[in-house]
């Protein structure tokens, strides 16, 4: 069941992504995709309108999936799963982060796992949740301060064994107007 390009997106988050897919020469046709922290599958729904053959929705939340995507067929749905733990029946092309509360660092150590030979990673990276909460304020983390907290993040995935291949700005803030980032990696040693 093809999506329509003209319903209205489940929720902005998608836009997003869609956004940094094309900034970072991402194609999703043909893929398998994983996407950690789905929530109602704004990424969901962008990989599967740019040809993703299958999307598996990992969330920790219970019945968040939007309806249209939760009744497709390409869509399997994992809810109650942490991204920390979860297993994939079948190694994934491309997996796409959107966690909150959750560092980058822990969620990317589970990915190595899924990942198939020559396996991207597209990740949101939401610097006032990975800056201490001393830091923000009202919520929001001055920008100055997200750009050195990304560099942080990119900084620890390196080390991890995570080759940066890409960054872009998102070009929708956060819903509390906080800047946010999407990085596009691949494990060192992956061509």
């Amino acid at each position: 069941m093809p999506l329509d390009d003209d319903e209205p997106h489940v929720s902005r988050a998608g836009l997003k992504l869609d956004h940094a897919l094309t900034a970072m020469g991402v194609d999703a046709a043909g893929a398998v995709c994983a996407d950690l922290g789905s929530h109602v599958g704004g990424f969901v729904e962008c990989l599967l309108r740019r040809g993703a053959t299958r999307v598996y929705s990992i969330d920790t939340s219970y019945g968040t999936l939007a309806w249209k995507l939760r009744r497709d067929p390409r869509v399997v749905v994992m809810e109650r799963t942490n991204a920390l733990h979860a297993a994939l029946p079948e190694p994934v092309d491309l997996v796409t982060i959107d966690v909150a509360w959750t560092r980058q660092s822990k969620v990317l150590a589970n990915v190595f796992r899924m990942l198939g030979d020559g396996g991207r990673v597209v990740t949101l990276i939401k610097p006032h949740y990975e800056a201490a909460p001393d830091r923000l304020v009202d919520g929001v983390l001055p920008a100055e301060e997200g750009e050195a907290v990304v560099h942080r993040v990119l900084e620890d995935a390196s080390a991890a064994g995570w080759t940066v291949v890409a960054t872009c700005p998102s070009p929708i803030p956060g819903r509390a107007g906080n800047r946010e980032w999407f990085a596009l990696l691949r494990r060192a040693g992956d061509s």
